[in-house]
């Protein structure tokens, strides 16, 4: 299976890189040049041919949206929701098969003290840290809706382990997954 990750420079892309990289052939991309030993993409993610260059050939992309290099907050969440609806449509005009979307489960911590599932709403704050999380599973869940990508959006605990991460990316990666879904990685 071919995968594109993104924000490959990442502590998180390049902890899955490691454990990913026997199972999968990777296509890693980033936002700034960077040394890899697996193939790589320099890509800012526009709206534009070099995009859907970038998912060619890819069964699936894993993106892990990091935080924007935009200093302002307006400009951070704006070119989150951009690159992220920018790698969707060029997976769809492609024919990727399935989008994992890394998010965080820092969306439910309002709920804190009570044992909520997949099924309660998020509840983001204005930081753009969660925000721009927020806003990329909405788009995620837009493109699945109309049927463009199956996605999976894989909400992060910050205390899950590395292993199981990479065993729910593992699980959303196989045929039988619905188009959309959300899980909680702990």
């Amino acid at each position: 299976m071919h995968i594109l990750l993104t924000s490959a420079a990442s502590p998180l892309s390049q902890s899955l890189v490691d454990q990913l990289a026997p199972a999968y052939s990777l296509r890693l991309t980033e936002r700034q040049m960077m040394k890899s030993e697996h193939e790589f993409v320099l890509a800012d993610l526009g709206h534009d041919a070099s995009t859907n260059l970038l998912v060619r050939g890819m069964d699936a992309v894993i993106h892990v949206d990091t935080m924007p290099t935009e200093t302002d907050t307006g400009a951070q969440i704006d070119q989150s929701s951009r690159c992220t609806y920018n790698l969707l449509m060029a997976a769809a005009g492609e024919g990727v098969k399935r989008v994992v979307y890394i998010s965080t489960l820092e969306l439910m911590a309002a709920y804190d003290g009570y044992l909520y599932d997949t099924r309660w709403r998020p509840q983001p704050t204005t930081a753009p840290s969660t925000l721009t999380k927020f806003l990329g599973e909405s788009t995620c869940k837009e493109f699945a809706r109309e049927g463009k990508v199956a996605v999976t959006v894989l909400r992060l605990a910050a205390e899950a382990s590395p292993e199981s991460i990479v065993g729910a990316i593992a699980d959303a990666l196989t045929d039988e997954q619905p188009v959309w879904q959300i899980v909680h990685v702990e």
